[in-house]
């Protein structure tokens, strides 16, 4: 099947797999789907299964639109196979996810390339195990300070992550975020605003969308203040002035750029007291349900959900 250069590519958009965000993707890609067909594309729901080469290679022209989130969603794994196999895709490469989807590599990139960053320690299972979790345990809160933040180094929508308020909470939050991955990151907690900004490409190069605030109503932006409906205020764009919103805007594209971020994606900062905003993590395939950040930045922009995927298809479809 050949693509003219008028002509809309046909899209394949990848949901669902088996990583713990299962339900979140599923959600996702029936939304992107939904708005790709609005937009007159010829849209294929597809799940991760043993089929899904075949039927990629059975159709040449075909764009990837990928709405895995966590595991192979977000680690590389798939962007690897697609360029392996030729397939064109929407988003960042395979190198890029890499590197975004491991905190405890992106975060001191990022601090690098002059954006502030929480402190962090990187602590591997076996290390936390091996030279005896109480003594460990004891200089993280002397290291860090408490209140501090424990989560995995691998993983998205916050799953094992947590706030901990003190000394004999610590090893707790630890086994919770090992139970996800075999490296936990512990940060000094930052106190201020949640913001998340999302960037898209665009014919005239990467645009940060208007800041989106949030606001859990628990005070703690975990799994199920993420996806239930009514657990969270969105608010868009963020109660922040013109200078503090730019300077958002400005850290989100220096992150990307950074970790060669591409397409869409999504940074998650903290604005403190003092209106500097702290890189917080990366998101290479942001979610695009009724209760993500990322499409009501993309219409408080003043653009259609429809026709940015769209215009995102036909970059990718054109590479």
């Amino acid at each position: 099947m050949s693509t003219s250069p008028t002509a809309l590519a046909p899209v394949v958009v990848l949901a669902g797999g088996l990583s713990h965000e299962r339900d979140v993707s599923l959600r996702s890609g029936r939304r992107v789907a939904i708005a790709l067909r609005q937009a007159g594309h010829e849209v294929i729901e597809q799940d991760v299964t043993a089929d899904l080469v075949a039927m990629l290679t059975a159709r040449p022209g075909v764009v990837v639109f990928p709405l895995l989130h966590g595991g192979v969603g977000e680690d590389g794994a798939l962007r690897e196979v697609l360029a392996l196999l030729g397939v064109r895709f929407v988003g960042s490469r395979a190198e890029a996810c890499r590197l975004a989807f491991d905190k405890s590599v992106a975060t001191p990139l990022v601090r690098l390339a002059g954006v502030t960053t929480p402190e962090q320690v990187a602590l591997p299972h076996d290390m936390f195990r091996e030279l005896g979790a109480a003594s460990l345990v004891r200089a993280l809160g002397e290291r860090i300070g408490f209140p501090m933040m424990v989560k995995p180094a691998r993983s998205g929508s916050s799953l094992g992550a947590g706030k901990v308020d003190d000394l004999e909470a610590l090893p707790a939050a630890m086994v919770g975020a090992f139970a996800y991955g075999t490296t936990a990151v512990v940060e000094r907690f930052v106190v201020g605003s949640e913001v998340a900004v999302t960037v898209i490409d665009t014919p005239d190069g990467p645009s940060a969308l208007p800041p989106v605030e949030i606001v859990p109503i628990s005070g703690v932006y975990d799994y199920a203040s993420r996806y239930t409906a009514g657990d969270t205020r969105f608010i868009t764009p963020a109660r922040l002035d013109d200078q503090i919103s730019d300077a958002c805007r400005r850290a989100a594209l220096t992150a990307g750029r950074t970790l060669g971020l591409r397409d869409i994606y999504r940074i998650d900062l903290i604005v403190d007291e003092h209106g500097t905003p702290t890189f917080l993590e990366a998101n290479v395939a942001p979610g695009m349900t009724e209760t993500s950040s990322t499409p009501l930045a993309i219409e408080a922009s003043g653009r259609d959900l429809g026709k940015v995927c769209s215009t995102l298809v036909q970059l990718a479809a054109a590479r």
